[in-house]
């Protein structure tokens, strides 16, 4: 559904240069506003040009989704001041930015705004879409998604099966059972009415969103379908606009290395556990990372840890398998290399080892959050199980075990206090927390 502004909006253009977020950009985007007085015709035709193409809605309004834009209107949704520019938008193309979120414009909490890809990515995704019509490089790439073959699949498709979605580069369609895909279609946020596994209420538009966004980043489909309020280790998704989502606020595990020894053991201890919810859950799926960094994770300002970035987190589904036919692999088409080229064709889904995840975790990302914190033999035994579990060579019993021996060290280092108030008070009362 396209957003819609009421009369009001025309207010929003002019002046409140640090309060506004992508408003005056934005707010002047209905023609059917009334005419403003020659004097504002030139600052309002600046702030809508540079606020569409910053969002990258004009060349694709159905990138991610609208389900928030009209937040930015309502100028509900603020970036952090030190980051506005003149007209209330970000002067550099960062990966993300802090942000103040409202429901009543009187209570504000922070959020995060996030770019579904890097800018950079996008042109050159933008060049290769234009590239494949033979069309200039200011093509409206909309336009040229809705006539390629695959996505005239899904207009006549009434449920997303694993053949509209092989070739696909996310490793979160590695191998789709069709249980995991009804799952998207029921809790797509993006469209009115979710709930159904069938499609019947996906405008043409909504099929090319969701497309897109599964081609080009299955992070926000993941925050949708597997949301922390059921317990799964993600951040809320809020919403999306153009090719920006908004979701809660984070700090990168990197920001943590320096921390004091009991919180980088409660850090470590957590995202052990972490991946142990991630091998092992009541819903039966298997998750695993093909890649991890320092800000793969994050943590919330109550010190509880969780998934800062899932694009690299893939899924199986241990209750079905796999429904993707076997030598049934799509041609590379223009939805296989929106962002990276065309990948090679990823390896069966049996071969994913139960300690993929636990080997690039104990590599990566604990030893720069350990070394050094803790008095001999503790750091000597820590460091000893962080090799063994950072072991790839090793079978999957040994990683596991020496994860588990490492997880018991931690245990006893971590501490009982306010800093973590995500487990406090109860830690003082159940040796759970």
């Amino acid at each position: 559904m396209e957003p819609q502004l009421g009369p009001t909006a025309a207010s929003l253009c002019p002046g409140r240069p640090h309060l506004l977020l992508w408003v005056s950009a934005l707010s002047c985007c209905v023609s059917s506003l009334a005419s403003p007085s020659p004097s504002l015709v030139p600052r309002i035709r600046t702030s809508y040009n540079f606020g569409r193409t910053f969002l990258g809605l004009d060349k694709c309004n159905a990138c991610i989704g609208t389900s928030i834009c009209k937040k930015f209107f309502k100028e509900e949704i603020r970036f952090d001041s030190r980051l506005a520019s003149r007209l209330g938008l970000p002067p550099d193309p960062l990966p993300s930015y802090p942000a103040n979120y409202s429901d009543d414009s009187k209570t504000w909490r922070p959020v995060e705004i996030s770019r579904l890809v890097s800018k950079q990515e996008s042109d050159i995704s933008d060049r290769r879409i234009c590239a494949s019509a033979a069309a200039p490089n200011t093509c409206s790439i909309e336009r040229i998604l809705r006539k390629t073959g695959r996505f005239q699949k899904w207009l006549q498709a009434k449920r997303l099966t694993p053949d509209l979605v092989q070739g696909l580069p996310s490793p979160f369609l590695r191998c789709p059972s069709q249980r995991l895909l009804d799952r998207v279609v029921r809790r797509y946020a993006e469209v009115a009415d979710a709930g159904s596994i069938f499609m019947d209420h996906f405008t043409d538009r909504d099929k090319l969103r969701l497309l897109y966004t599964l081609a080009v980043n299955a992070h926000p489909i993941l925050l949708q379908i597997f949301p922390g309020a059921e317990g799964w280790p993600l951040p809320k998704y809020l919403g999306s606009c153009g090719r920006f989502l908004v979701s809660t606020s984070t700090s990168p595990l990197r920001e943590f290395y320096g921390a004091a020894p009991d919180q980088a053991a409660d850090l470590a201890y957590q995202l052990l556990e972490v991946l142990e919810s991630l091998r092992s859950n009541d819903l039966n799926y298997f998750f695993y990372f093909t890649h991890v960094d320092a800000g793969t994770f994050g943590i919330f300002n109550n010190g509880h840890l969780f998934i800062r970035d899932a694009s690299a987190l893939g899924v199986i589904d241990k209750q079905e398998g796999s429904q993707a036919a076997a030598g049934a692999e799509e041609s590379p088409d223009v939805f296989s290399c929106l962002v990276s080229g065309c990948r090679a064709p990823l390896p069966s889904c049996d071969a994913v080892p139960e300690k993929q995840s636990l080997v690039l975790v104990c590599r990566r990302v604990l030893p720069q959050l350990l070394q050094g914190k803790f008095p001999s033999p503790v750091q000597d035994e820590i460091d000893t199980a962080l090799a063994r579990c950072g072991e790839d060579a090793s079978p999957d019993p040994e990683v596991l075990g020496a994860a588990s021996r490492l997880k018991d060290l931690l245990r006893t280092l971590r501490t009982c206090d306010p800093r973590f108030a995500y487990r406090y008070p109860d830690c003082k009362y159940n040796e759970k927390f």
